[in-house]
C-alpha cells in the first residue's frame, strides 16, 4: 500500500475533518517563542478550509501528565493560528467534553476550531491499547474524516496518531508528505558528497542513526555534548565534560566501521572549555586532546566546538551536495557558547546544495540565532521522528496511513 493522501477522502465540502497537527511550540510566560510548527501546519489547514471542510484541529503541548494544567494550554496557539490564517479559530477548553461538542456543532463550511491539549487526558498516551482506542472513539464522533499532519508524533503509538486513524477514513496531510519526500531524498537518492552533522547532548540518542547512515554517507561531522564520548574512545581525557562511559565501546566500534567503509568521521580539533555551566563563566579555547590542560584542570567543561573546528566543519559542508544536520554544536542558548552552532547554520544556509535541518533543538537553534526558515532547503518539524525514519524503524503513525518503508 502507498500513503493515503487527502485526495483519497473525496469531496470534503461540509464534512467535519479532524486534523492531528503538532503544535507543540515553546512558550515563555505564556508567549510563543517559536511558531515554526504552527506555520508548518498552514498548507494542510488552508487546503481543507478552501475545500469547504469544517476543520477540527487537535494537538498536544508539553507533558502535562494526563490532567489539565493551564501552563500547557493551547489557547495561545489558537490566537497565533488565527493571526496566521487570517480568520477566527474557535477554541474549546476541553477535548472531548461539552465545550468541544459546542465548538464542533457551531462550525460552518470553511470554519476551524482547535480543541484543548490532548495530553490533558491520560488515555492519549497510555500504553493500554483499549484505553487509547476508547479515547480515539470519543474523538472520532466529532469527525467524518481524519487527516494526520503532525509529523513530530508519527513515531508514537498514541490515540490521536494511531487509533483515531483506524476509526475514520484517514489520510496524510501535506506536511507529512513533504517530510517523507525529504527523508527519502536523504536515504534513497542523496546527491554526493553526502555529509551528516550530528550534535546534541547524548551520543546514546544518535548511535542507531550513526549505524544506519555510515554505509550511505561520505563524511560525518561530530560536535555537541556527544563529542566527548568520541574523544574518550580515542584515548583522550575530557575533564568534567558530558560523558557516557557506557557508550565508549560502541563508539569505538563505529570509528572502526567508518574506517573500513572509507567514511571520514571529523571530530573537533579544538574545544571551548569553561570553568562552569554559566553564560558568564571564564572560558578558553583548548586543543581537543588537551582539555584538562586548561586553567580549569579536571573541572573544566567543554561547551562548544572551537573556531578551527567551526571553520573545518564549514569547509566540509560547503564542499558537499547533500547535508543533514541534527543537534547543536554547543550550548547555543548561552551566547558565549553559540559560535559553533552559528557557524554550521551559516555554512548550511549558504552552501550550494540540499541542506536539511533535522528538527528539535537544531530547528530551535537556527531560529534563535536569527536565521529564517527559507535560508535552508528544509527544516524538519520532527527531530525524533526524523531520526527514527533514518534508522529504518517502523513508524506506527505512518503505517496506519498505508505507508511502508
Amino acid at each position: 500500500m502507498s500513503l493515503r493522501t487527502i485526495d483519497s477522502l473525496g469531496n470534503l465540502r461540509g464534512k467535519r475533518v479532524i486534523v492531528r497537527c503538532d503544535l507543540n511550540v515553546p512558550l515563555k510566560n505564556g508567549q510563543i517563542t517559536d511558531d515554526g510548527r504552527i506555520r508548518a501546519s498552514l498548507p494542510t489547514l488552508n487546503a481543507l478550509l478552501h475545500a469547504g471542510a469544517r476543520v477540527i484541529v487537535v494537538s498536544h503541548l508539553g507533558r502535562p501528565d494526563g490532567e489539565p494544567d493551564s501552563k500547557y494550554s493551547l489557547e495561545p496557539v489558537a490566537q497565533r493560528l488565527s493571526e496566521l490564517l487570517g480568520k477566527p479559530v474557535v477554541f474549546a477548553n476541553d477535548t472531548v467534553g461539552s465545550a468541544a461538542e459546542e465548538a464542533v456543532e457551531g462550525l460552518a463550511d470553511g470554519d476551524i476550531a482547535l480543541l484543548e491539549n490532548l495530553r490533558f487526558n491520560a488515555h492519549e498516551t497510555t500504553k493500554d491499547d483499549s484505553d487509547r482506542e476508547h479515547f480515539a472513539k470519543k474523538l472520532a464522533r466529532f469527525g467524518d474524516a481524519f487527516v494526520s499532519d503532525g509529523f513530530g508524533v508519527v513515531h508514537r503509538k498514541q490515540a490521536s496518531v494511531y487509533e483515531l486513524a483506524q476509526q475514520l477514513p484517514s489520510a496524510a496531510g501535506l506536511l507529512i508528505q513533504e517530510e517523507l519526500s525529504v527523508l527519502e531524498r536523504l536515504t534513497v537518492t542523496p546527491e554526493k558528497p553526502y555529509t551528516v552533522v550530528l550534535g546534541g547532548s547524548k551520543v546514546s540518542d544518535k548511535l542507531a542513526v550513526i549505524g544506519a547512515l555510515l554505509p550511505k554517507v561520505d563524511t560525518l561531522l561530530v560536535g555537541g555534548g556527544m563529542v566527548y564520548t568520541f574523544l574518550v574512545a580515542q584515548g583522550h581525557k575530557v575533564a568534567a565534560s558530558l560523558l557516557e562511559l557506557d557508550q565508549v565501546d560502541a563508539v569505538k566500534g563505529y570509528l572502526e566501521q567508518a574506517q573500513k567503509l572509507g567514511v571520514e568521521i571529523v571530530l573537533p580539533t579544538d574545544i571551548v572549555v569553561a570553568a562552569s555551566f554559566s553564560g558568564d563563566a571564564d572560558h578558553v579555547v583548548a586543543p581537543a586532546d588537551a582539555i584538562e590542560d586548561t586553567p580549569f584542570g579536571a573541572s573544566g567543561l567543554g561547551l562548544d566546538i572551537g573556531p578551527d573546528t567551526s571553520a573545518r566543519f564549514a569547509e566540509v559542508i560547503s564542499a558537499s551536495r547533500t547535508v543533514f544536520w541534527n543537534g547543536p554544536m554547543g550550548v547555543f542558548e548561552l551566547p558565549a557558547f553559540a559560535a559553533g552552532t552559528k557557524a554550521v547554520a551559516s555554512a548550511l544556509a549558504s552552501f550550494d546544495g540540499f541542506g536539511v535541518v533535522g528538527g528539535g533543538d537544531s530547528a530551535a537553534a537556527v531560529r534563535a540565532l536569527g536565521f529564517s526558515d527559507d535560508q535552508f532547503g528544509h527544516i524538519s518539524t520532527g527531530g525524533g521522528a526524523s531520526l527514527e525514519f533514518l534508522e529504518g524503524k517502523r513508524l506506527p503513525g505512518l503505517e496506519v496511513l498505508g505507508w511502508q518503508q
